[in-house]
């Protein structure tokens, strides 16, 4: 009993660490074009090695921002913000 206490406890503390990033539940028709989203990041300064849709509705990159630095990007597909980023050193 303990053992499976310990076990739930452990799982509840790590379950935020794995949650999906949501970026938008507005319908795909109000979203920019990819790849119009994408020429506007790289026009900026980004050099994107990898683009996709996550299951959270976020227009997902990586790759390197115009300072040179290893990043990873969650994009709302309407709005073009980050809502979150992950920077490498």
């Amino acid at each position: 009993m303990r053992r499976l206490l310990l076990a739930s406890a452990l799982l509840a503390c790590t379950a935020p660490a794995f949650a999906k990033t949501e970026c938008t539940t507005a319908d795909r028709s109000t979203w920019q074009d990819p790849d119009q989203f994408q020429a506007k990041l790289v026009a900026g300064g980004y050099r994107i090695n990898k683009f996709k849709i996550t299951e959270g509705n976020c227009y997902e990159i990586y790759g390197f921002d115009k300072d040179g630095r290893k990043v990873e990007i969650y994009h709302d597909p309407v709005s073009g913000k980050a809502v979150k980023t992950e920077i490498e050193d």
